[in-house]
C-alpha cells in the first residue's frame, strides 16, 4: 500500500512565516496556485480513496489536487503549537533558539502545546486504521508535521533530520508487507513546476 502524502499550499500564515498548529488558517492566492499545480500529477496516480485534516488550508487543498471526496479526520490536525500559535517564527528564534531548533526536533514542547510523542502517537494511528483496508495508493492531505511523523514512526527517520515539507509537495512511502519487506520512501518533497529548498515550517 503506498501512502501518498500531500501537505497543503501556502496559507495566509505561512506567508508571514508565522506557526500555525492547530488555528484555521485559509490558503493564501500562491497556496491555491501551488495545489493547481499538483493536481495533474495527482489525477494521474489515482489515488483508490482519501483522507483530510479538517482544517480549511488542508481540505481545500484536497479539493485543487482532485480529491473532493477526501473524508475529514481531525486526528490529522498539525500538531497544537500553544502559546506559539500565531507568533513569527524569526521571533520565537530570537528569543530562544535553542529551544525553537529542539521543538523541531520532536524534544521540546512550547507552553501549552503537544507533545511531540503524543502528537505523533495520534497520526500513526489514523495509517495503521486505514492500512486495515486495502488500497493501492491512499491519498492522505496533511500538515507539514503530521508528514514528518509519519516519517519518523514508519521509517525512523528523525524530525531534526528532516527538512521541512515544502507546500503543496506530494511525499510517497510504500508500508511494510507480509513478505518481510520495509517501509520504504518513494519520493519526497515533490513539486511539479519547481525546487524548494526553503519550505516554511
Amino acid at each position: 500500500m503506498r501512502i501518498l502524502l500531500v501537505r497543503h499550499g501556502q496559507s495566509e500564515w505561512n506567508a508571514e512565516h508565522r506557526l500555525q498548529g492547530q488555528a484555521d488558517i485559509a490558503l493564501s492566492e500562491q497556496g491555491r496556485a501551488q495545489a493547481d499545480a499538483l493536481r495533474k500529477v495527482i489525477e494521474e496516480i489515482n489515488p483508490c480513496r482519501a483522507i483530510t485534516s479538517d482544517l480549511a488550508r488542508v481540505q481545500e487543498t484536497a479539493h485543487r489536487v482532485g480529491a473532493p471526496q477526501a473524508l475529514p479526520d481531525k486526528e490529522l490536525r498539525e500538531i497544537d503549537v500553544g502559546e506559539w500559535t500565531g507568533r513569527r517564527i524569526p521571533d520565537i528564534i530570537a528569543e530562544n533558539e535553542e529551544h525553537y531548533l529542539a521543538w523541531r526536533a520532536g524534544t521540546n514542547t512550547p507552553p501549552g502545546g503537544e507533545l511531540w510523542e503524543d502528537f505523533a502517537d495520534r497520526v500513526t494511528q489514523v495509517i495503521h486504521r486505514e492500512a486495515e483496508t486495502p488500497c493501492q495508493n491512499l491519498l492522505v492531505a496533511c500538515h507539514g508535521g503530521v508528514i514528518r511523523a509519519i516519517l519518523q514512526r514508519f521509517l525512523d527517520l528523525q524530525p531534526a533530520s528532516i527538512i521541512p515539507v515544502a507546500p503543496a509537495s506530494l511525499t510517497a512511502m510504500r508500508l511494510a508487507n507480509g513478505r518481510g519487506k520495509p517501509a520504504r520512501l518513494e519520493l519526497f518533497n515533490y513539486l511539479p513546476d519547481r525546487l524548494d529548498f526553503e519550505a516554511p515550517d
